[in-house]
């Protein structure tokens, strides 16, 4: 499940813009959004019903409808891209850029903050362009961000004990309370056990504040990888060098320590390693 978790709960409230006009669009979003709330309680039942997947038909069930509610959040963004594209007069596409910034993609986050807009400077905006300045740090074609930090048995280590040394690198930022960041693991260890022996690597760095649920939730989840953390949570140096400002995040970098892709979810991610590794 990508993107509806966050965008069926979003509720757009813009019924009069500035022009004094209807939104045209706000019908058809209640429309998905009516169809991904229906989804969201089917799948929510099967979860307590069955919330370790343990019945081959409720997990069948379960995925799909996930796959359902990943094509409405597919039509909701392209929904928002286009009132974005055919808004740029006006200030129609505030309201939808700030509810779906997070769900949106650094190229089309870029694509909606565009400065040329005549809705750029509003100010319910300031945090969709502080998020896409954090995008900027950990785009693709910089080279990785160093950083000490100390590893489960507080020993203090360096990203560049892994990073830039010829393989390829996944750093994987998340935390024991996040739960979509725990939902994506078992996507990154099917992965990891795939890949790790041609020589993929991740790094998990942690924004944990209780090393007691850190290491629990590494235990629980019997993560193979390295793990950092600085105890931080969100004033983890992290969360500076990379502009995170939302979990999961991830980069992946090359060889070379260049970053090469970033934010890639489940079988995003499986692609890109297929292409690397040839299989």
């Amino acid at each position: 499940m990508k993107r509806l978790i966050s965008l069926a709960l979003m509720t757009i409230t813009i019924s009069v813009q500035a022009q004094n006009h209807v939104d045209p669009y706000r019908p058809l979003m209640d429309a998905l959004d009516a169809q991904g709330d229906n989804i969201l309680k089917e799948y929510r039942a099967i979860q307590l019903k069955d919330p370790k997947g343990n019945n081959p038909e409720n997990k069948a069930k379960a995925k799909i409808l996930s796959d359902r509610l990943d094509s409405l959040s597919e039509e909701q963004i392209k929904l928002i891209m286009e009132i974005v594209r055919d808004n740029h007069d006006n200030q129609l596409p505030v309201q939808y850029i700030k509810d779906a910034m997070y769900d949106l993609s650094y190229e089309e986050l870029k694509i909606a903050l565009n400065p040329k807009a005549a809705y750029y400077r509003a100010p319910e905006l300031s945090k969709a362009k502080a998020l896409l300045a954090g995008y900027e740090k950990r785009k693709p074609g910089q080279l990785f961000h160093d950083m000490e930090m100390k590893d489960t048995n507080d020993q203090l280590v360096k990203l560049s004990q892994w990073v830039g040394n010829g393989n390829y690198v996944l750093i994987d930022f998340w935390a024991s309370w996040c739960g979509p960041c725990r939902r994506e693991m078992p996507y990154i260890i099917s992965d990891y056990n795939k890949y790790h022996s041609k020589g993929f690597e991740v790094i998990g760095i942690s924004l944990d504040q209780q090393k007691s649920a850190w290491t629990a939730a590494i235990q629980q989840m019997d993560l193979k990888w390295p793990q950092i953390s600085d105890l931080k949570k969100w004033r983890s140096i992290a969360v500076e060098a990379y502009g995170v400002m939302s979990i999961p995040a991830n980069v992946l970098i090359d060889p070379q320590g260049k970053i090469i892709a970033m934010d890639m979810r489940r079988e995003n991610l499986s692609k890109k390693l297929k292409e690397i590794y040839g299989e």
